[in-house]
């Protein structure tokens, strides 16, 4: 068994407020306590074991590992359309930037082979690779499609959204829904009705069509001000609704090419930091570089780190990492650590239902955190006890 660990001299971000000089100590792989430094009584909680390895991160900081609720791949692979080998492949390459809980994304294509592929994910999040499934499209609206085959896009018909649910085996997390197009209202009570998350997102909706989806069940905001109408005064659309209702968390991509800085504030502000979840909306590029790639049947090309439909010119995702919208949220946007890590590992899991898991540094919960420089840049990850990035071996 491996020895036990005790992260010590960081800042560490825990649920009651930040600690300095603190220490995380890790038993297998699982968190079995932690806190500020000194003593601990003898057999009491967080007591340090003979033998304890310590990894000393003094001028660090410690925070939870990211949670991504919507991530289409990385590292040159496909969560939409890819082999189980390039998901896992996309989902070391997240890893290596800190996300150790993600959800594999798909994008708009045929119904038959959307079931097809969510069989397999499915085979991977039972095996705890991915923590579940996300269908972003075919139930979307041609008017805000995005990189969305627009030939592909179809009604929300609640019997094709019960094929998908069911041909994903237990493992449907979330389904983003233009919900004011016919039986949108249906898919969202029988998406709630399955415990699948019902997104509002890629939609024309108005204010009250949205507040009507609201109160149907759905329970987030896909990429907020992305692929919706935009806010206006005597036509307030989805984003007003969607900020001001309490029971809504929402996505924010914020890698500086998605959202203007002032909107992300605006999100903050009215939101709350408890209702805020930051996403990547990753695709193939993340972590991989310029070039062309395929996103679904849509073919992107990303140039300086930005992706775009080759025909239209319309975003296609991105190409973020979370430990970039970590530090950028710190950084350019002025977000104090503490409301970064709610959006970026606790909002996350408990969206998930996994809270009881990860999303936090508490005792019991599985070993899963981040360490990061001065500057906000990463140096280490631990995934349930193993480090996946060694901050001894920068």
């Amino acid at each position: 068994m491996a020895p036990t660990k005790v992260l010590a001299g960081a800042r560490v971000v825990l649920p009651t407020g930040t600690v300095d000089d603190g220490r995380v100590i890790v038993e297998g792989t699982r968190i079995a306590g932690g806190g500020p430094p000194g003593p601990r009584p003898a057999g009491g909680p967080g007591e340090e074991p003979a033998g304890a390895e310590t990894v000393d991160v003094s001028g660090h900081w410690v925070v939870p590992g990211f949670v991504d609720i919507h991530n289409h791949g990385g590292g040159g692979a496909s969560f939409a359309g890819g082999t189980a080998e390039d998901v896992l492949q996309g989902v070391r390459t997240h890893r290596l930037h800190g996300t150790t809980t993600l959800v594999a994304s798909a994008v708009t294509g045929d119904l038959d082979f959307l079931a097809r592929h969510a069989g397999m994910l499915a085979e991977l999040a039972q095996q705890g690779d991915i923590a579940g499934i996300h269908f972003e499209g075919p139930f979307i609206s041609p008017c805000r499609k995005g990189a969305h085959d627009e030939g592909l896009l179809r009604d929300p018909d609640p019997a094709e959204v019960r094929k998908l649910i069911d041909a994903a085996h237990g493992q449907a997390r979330m389904m983003t829904l233009a919900t004011e197009l016919p039986g949108g209202l249906d898919s969202v009570r029988l998406l709630a009705e399955h415990g699948v998350i019902a997104a509002v997102g890629h939609t024309d909706a108005t204010y009250e069509q949205t507040l009507q989806a609201i109160d149907a069940g759905a329970t987030v905001a896909t990429h907020l001000f992305n692929a919706m109408p935009p806010l206006g005064h005597r036509a307030p659309g989805p984003i007003t609704a969607l900020l001001e209702d309490e029971r809504i968390t929402v996505e924010l991509i914020n890698d500086g090419t998605h959202l203007h800085p002032a909107a992300l504030q605006l999100a903050f502000h009215h939101a709350g930091r408890e209702r805020v979840a930051f996403i990547t909306d990753a695709m193939d590029a993340a972590g991989f570089g310029d070039g062309r790639y395929m996103l679904g049947p849509m073919e992107v090309e990303v140039a300086d780190g930005v992706a775009r439909l080759v025909e239209g010119g319309s975003i296609a995702g991105s190409t973020l990492t979370l430990d970039r919208a970590f530090k950028r949220a710190v950084t350019v946007d002025g977000l104090p650590v503490e409301d970064v890590v709610a959006a970026i590992s606790a909002n996350p899991a408990r969206l998930l239902g996994v809270d009881d898991r990860t999303g936090s540094l508490e005792p019991g919960k599985d070993a899963d955190l981040v360490i990061l420089d001065a500057s906000f840049d990463l140096v280490g990850v631990m995934r349930r006890g193993e480090w996946v990035v060694d901050p001894r071996l920068g």
